[in-house]
C-alpha cells in the first residue's frame, strides 16, 4: 500500500508540530508548514494525497490557500480547520473543492478518520 502523504498547514507552531509527530508515530508521512505561502511553495516541489488546512492564518487565509491548492493540484483533498467562530469558512471551502472542515481544536482520531476518508476519496474508494 502506497503511503499516506499529509501536509498539515497552520500558523500555531506546538499545534502543526504535535499533529506532525503523531502522525509520523502512526507511519502517516507529515509535514508541516507554517503559512499558506510557505505551502504552496512545498506543494511546487512534493506531492501530497491531503491537506490540512487552517483557515485563520496571517498573510494568506485558509480560503485563499485552497483556491491557489486546486488550481495547482486539484487531486489533492484538503481538509479545512476552523474554530467555532468560522464554521461558515469551513463550508465555504467545500463549496469551493475541499474534502471535509474540522473543528479546532481537533481531537487526533477524528482528524484521522477524516485523512483516511478524503485519502480513500482521493483514490477512489470512496463515492
Amino acid at each position: 500500500m502506497d503511503t499516506l502523504r499529509v501536509l498539515i498547514v497552520d500558523d500555531e507552531d506546538d499545534f502543526r508540530e504535535t499533529i506532525v509527530k503523531r502522525l509520523n508515530a502512526r507511519k502517516i508521512q507529515a509535514e508541516g508548514a507554517a503559512s499558506g505561502v510557505k505551502a504552496l511553495q512545498v506543494l511546487e516541489n512534493k506531492d501530497f494525497d491531503v491537506i490540512v488546512l487552517d483557515v485563520k492564518m496571517p498573510d494568506m487565509d485558509g480560503i485563499e490557500t485552497l483556491r491557489h491548492i486546486k488550481k495547482m493540484k486539484p487531486e489533492i483533498e484538503v481538509i479545512m480547520l476552523t474554530g467555532h467562530a468560522s464554521v461558515e469558512f469551513g463550508l465555504k471551502g467545500m463549496q469551493l473543492g475541499a474534502f471535509d472542515y474540522v473543528m479546532k481544536p481537533a481531537p487526533l482520531n477524528e482528524l484521522l478518520d477524516t485523512i483516511g476518508q478524503a485519502y480513500n476519496k482521493k483514490r477512489g474508494l470512496l463515492h
